[in-house]
C-alpha cells in the first residue's frame, strides 16, 4: 500500500501521522494560534522533530457553521506558507486542505505534495479533473452539503451503507478520470451526530472492502469533548483512546493536532501486532 509524493513512494503499510496546521483565525481548536513566520516554522519543526510523515495546511475553516471564506483570501494565506514551510524545511510532505481547485493547484505548483478535499470534488466541479492533470495523492472524504450547513444534513437511513455507496460513486468518477493514489476519509464531525460518529467509528472496518487507504481526523472534536463533558483543549486523552481504536479499526493515517502522543499511539498498536 504506498503513494506517491513528489516522486518518491511511501508505504503506508505502518499507519503514518500527519500533524495539522491551521492558518485561520477561527479554527475550533488552533484558531488563531499561527499568524506569524516564527509561530508556523516552530510548529512544523516541532511536529517533525515529534514523528509526523506529512503536514496538512488548512485556509479556510471548516468546522460547522464557519464562516464562508473568499477564494482570494484562501490564496493569500496558503500559498506563502507552503513556500515558507518548503524554504525551511524542504523534506517536508504537505497536504493542502481545500475544496477549491485553483487553492489545490497554486500550492502544489508551490511544492505540496497531496491534495485533501472535504468535499470529495463536489463542491469545485474543476477538482477533480485538476487532481488528475497534477498526478498528486487525492484524500476524498465523506460530507453532505457544505460546512455552513453540514449539521442540519445528519438523517441517514444507515449511516454506514450510505457513506460506503458515497466512496464508491465518488471513486468511480475520480478513476475514470485516471487518479491513482487516493485515501478515503469518513469524515468524522461532517454531517454526522454524535450517535452517527460512534456508529461509523464502531463499524470503520468494514471502510476495508473499498481497498483504499483510509485516513481519521477524529483529533479533539466534539464527539469526544462533548460526550465527556469537557472542551476541545481537554480533550487530548480521549482523542488518544480513540486513535488507538482508528488503528485496530484500519486506519493509515492519524490526522492530529498532537503529533508526540499521536505517533506513540500508533508505535503502541505496532508491538501489539508484532
Amino acid at each position: 500500500m504506498t503513494i506517491n509524493c513528489n516522486g518518491k513512494l511511501l508505504s503506508l503499510n505502518q499507519p503514518k501521522v500527519m500533524g495539522i496546521l491551521n492558518v485561520t483565525p477561527d479554527s475550533f481548536f488552533d484558531g488563531g494560534k499561527y499568524k506569524d513566520e516564527k509561530s508556523i516554522l516552530n510548529q512544523v519543526e516541532k511536529m517533525h522533530n515529534e514523528g509526523a510523515t506529512f503536514i496538512d495546511v488548512g485556509a479556510y475553516s471548516t468546522r460547522p457553521g464557519a464562516l464562508e471564506v473568499d477564494e482570494a483570501i484562501e490564496l493569500k494565506r496558503a500559498v506563502p506558507i507552503v513556500g515558507l514551510i518548503l524554504k525551511n524545511f524542504p523534506d517536508t510532505i504537505l497536504s493542502i486542505d481545500t475544496f477549491r481547485s485553483s487553492v489545490a493547484k497554486k500550492c502544489i505548483e508551490n511544492g505540496a505534495a497531496i491534495i485533501n478535499d472535504i468535499s470529495a470534488g463536489l463542491q469545485d466541479d474543476n477538482m477533480l479533473h485538476t487532481v488528475a492533470k497534477l498526478h498528486v495523492p487525492y484524500i476524498l472524504m465523506h460530507m453532505r452539503g457544505t460546512p455552513q450547513n453540514m449539521q442540519q444534513k445528519t438523517d441517514y437511513v444507515d449511516v454506514i451503507k450510505e457513506v460506503l455507496s458515497f466512496f464508491s460513486e465518488r471513486l468511480v468518477v475520480a478513476k475514470s478520470l485516471g487518479i491513482k493514489d487516493i485515501i478515503i476519509d469518513p469524515g468524522f464531525g461532517f454531517a454526522k451526530n454524535l450517535e452517527q460518529n460512534y456508529k461509523l467509528l464502531n463499524q470503520m472496518e468494514v471502510m476495508s472492502i473499498i481497498e483504499h487507504p483510509l485516513l481519521a481526523g477524529i483529533s479533539r472534536k466534539s464527539m469526544i469533548y462533548k460526550t465527556l463533558g469537557t472542551t476541545a483543549e481537554q480533550a487530548l486523552n480521549g482523542t488518544t483512546a480513540l486513535h488507538m481504536v482508528c488503528l485496530q479499526k484500519g486506519a493509515k493515517i492519524l490526522r492530529v493536532h498532537d503529533v508526540k502522543e499521536a505517533v506513540e499511539c500508533v508505535k503502541l498498536h505496532e508491538q501489539l501486532n508484532a
